[in-house]
């Protein structure tokens, strides 16, 4: 990021409150026309990955990534081993494997990836999902007796299970053992049991970026090597394992893992597998959600991860779970569906709730806005909702933020975060302490357990614990830009070009452009609070763009009085493939106004 003291085009408090500057300093900048020089990529490309930290030896690296150059050493997992052994001897012994997976997006992928391992090897399996409201998170000791009934005698938790040390000893007394293949921040003790996690204290992996998927991925990696060399495959074909990225891309970007490393490997060669339609259950949830033209991680975090995480989160939680394993298009069809309406339903669930969580933010944070954390309560919430409102509330306050549902005397919360403020750490810290009856999680999530009147104890706790994080956070915050355009080179073959720098989400932020000094012609609502802005540059060509979520907030404000002005519209760029013809889509995400004389 370029000097503190110098803001792009003079924009020092946008219409979104933040300062605008240039991604690249002058050490960014040198190293963006050293990969120009010796890669022969364009400038605009260079700079973009100039801006995410690629230097020109690892440019063409990064542009196509390989699992062979980046997949780790299973073994260098701590506790991978012994789970391989335990799990191979399973296989080649016939037993009866319990699958015990997380009611999200991550939980439902990691599930379905060992679950379609194990069939294919013809062992019998069981998948449990909990119900969110009835069981919670995580493994319990009713749900594993009812597995151990059905004659489990190996139970794998995946995307959970790292601190569940009470079902964990139920699960001994009835004779099972225990693998956990998960990735959430762990604490020095752990359970009995076969902890694979690349979180745990004393893991040297060096992948704590992975998400369970990308954990069960490389689990099997390790279980496959462990079965062929005991010659088990040696009458059949072993399974290709590369088919299942689609679900470890899915469960990558759904769950906000960083883009980098091996993640970023995962979600490359995902994203190509799902242009294939190969997979009936993700076919099926993509014609529901109208995703059209080739997949992009987008599509992946705001189309399908939210329908498999609706049944989760106010229906049936294993539907995603069975819809990813799912072969016959019919039944998938209607799984599809299902999942597509308590989507909808999902988000008018959400819009009431949020609309209630911002009333009681503002009340606690005062007229002034201050405070490190926002911790929004509301009394019978649906508990399976409270993260989306945890998030948008973040975003509107640009600070880490806790939306709790309370049911009698206990409430059930999710947190985000934001960068430099390490989330799971700090709930861990608060367990540790007692003010949390449980909680866990990662950097930038979290969930919670309190008890009601513990709440305001907490909430100061988080004040001491992270006000300094946080401000130092905002202060540096501020929006990065990548360069700037004119609405006539806007074209769908630069579009085409910045993609290859693609895929963009957390650790590979997607490339913000700004075009400068050009009129708002109009700027018209449309769906639930979304906005359509029309723009014109100096030399009559024009642009159409999109502010989602945006109409009763401050960028809807700002749009109102510069209908006819001129403003400097900072977007981010991508394709449509509607109809079969490439169009580009233009995301205005801030804007700044013009002074006399072209300063912002």
């Amino acid at each position: 990021m370029a000097s503190e003291t110098r803001c792009l085009l003079g924009v020092e408090n946008s219409a979104l409150g933040r300062p605008w500057r240039d991604r690249l300093d002058a050490a960014g900048a040198a190293r963006a026309m050293a990969i120009a020089q010796q890669t022969g990529l364009s400038d605009l490309l260079s700079r973009v990955l100039a801006g995410r930290g690629v230097g020109p030896e690892a440019a063409e690296s990064h542009l196509d990534p390989t699992l062979r150059a980046l997949l780790p050493e299973p073994f260098s997992f701590t506790a991978m081993r012994e789970a391989t052994e335990r799990l191979a001897d399973a296989v080649t012994g016939g037993e009866t494997i319990a699958i015990f997976g997380d009611y999200d997006v991550d939980g439902a992928c990691s599930s379905a990836l060992l679950g379609e391992f194990l069939d294919y090897c013809g062992v019998k399996r069981l998948i449990h999902i909990p119900d969110r409201i009835t069981e919670g998170y995580g493994p319990n000791a009713e749900a594993i007796g009812a597995l151990a009934a059905r004659g489990a005698t190996l139970l794998v938790t995946v995307d959970c299970g790292t601190t569940s040390f009470e079902p964990f000893v139920e699960a001994r007394r009835l004779g099972l053992d225990v693998i956990v293949l998960d990735h959430h921040q762990a604490p020095e003790i752990l359970p009995e049991a076969l902890v694979v996690n690349p979180n745990r204290q004393d893991d040297v992996s060096g992948q704590g970026a992975l998400c369970a998927a990308g954990v069960v991925f490389v689990a099997l990696v390790a279980l496959n090597r462990a079965l062929r060399e005991r010659g088990y495959w040696r009458e059949r074909l072993p399974p290709d394992l590369l088919l299942g990225l689609d679900l470890v891309a899915l469960a990558t970007v759904a769950d906000v893992a960083p883009l980098t490393g091996l993640n970023r490997a995962f979600v490359v060669k995902g994203l190509a597998l799902m242009k294939a339609r190969g997979r009936v259950g993700l076919r099926a949830l993509a014609d529901v959600a109208g995703l059209n033209g080739p997949p992009r991680a987008y599509h992946l975090g705001f189309l399908l991860g939210p329908r498999i995480n609706a049944g989760g989160r106010i229906g049936d939680a294993a539907l995603g779970a069975r819809l990813l394993l799912m072969r016959d298009d019919n039944e998938a069809a209607g799984v599809a569906a299902e999942l597509d309406r308590l989507n909808g339903e999902r988000q008018a669930l959400e819009k009431g709730m949020v609309e209630e969580a911002l009333g009681e933010a503002y009340k606690s944070l005062g007229a002034a806005e201050e405070g490190a954390c926002v911790v929004a309560c509301g009394v019978d919430w649906q508990p399976g909702i409270v993260g989306l409102v945890a998030s948008r509330l973040k975003e509107i306050f640009a600070r880490p933020a806790f939306a709790i549902a309370l049911s009698g005397d206990v409430g059930t919360g999710s947190a985000r975060s934001i960068a430099g403020v390490d989330l799971g750490k700090i709930v861990r810290a608060a367990v540790e302490r007692g003010l949390l009856v449980k909680g866990g999680g990662h950097a930038m999530a979290a969930g919670v357990t309190i008890r009601r009147d513990r709440i305001e104890e907490f909430r100061a706790y988080l004040e001491q614990a992270m006000g300094d994080k946080v401000a130092q956070s905002r202060k540096e915050a501020g929006l990065a830009v990548d360069g700037l355009l004119t609405a006539s080179a806007c074209t769908p073959a630069l579009v085409e070009e910045i993609e290859k720098a693609g895929p963009f989400g957390a650790g590979n932020p997607e490339p913000v452009f700004v075009l400068p000094e050009h009129r708002i012609v109009e700027a018209t609502p449309f769906g639930d609070d979304h906005l359509r802005i029309r723009a014109q540059a100096g030399d009559g060509a024009r642009l159409e763009l999109a502010a989602f979520r945006a109409a009763q907030g401050p960028l809807g404000a700002a749009l109102a009085r510069a209908r006819g002005e001129r403003a400097n519209l900072a977007c981010t760029l991508s394709l449509d493939h509607w109809g079969g013809k490439a169009r580009v889509k233009a995301r205005l995400v801030d804007l700044a106004f013009c002074r006399p004389g072209g300063a912002a």
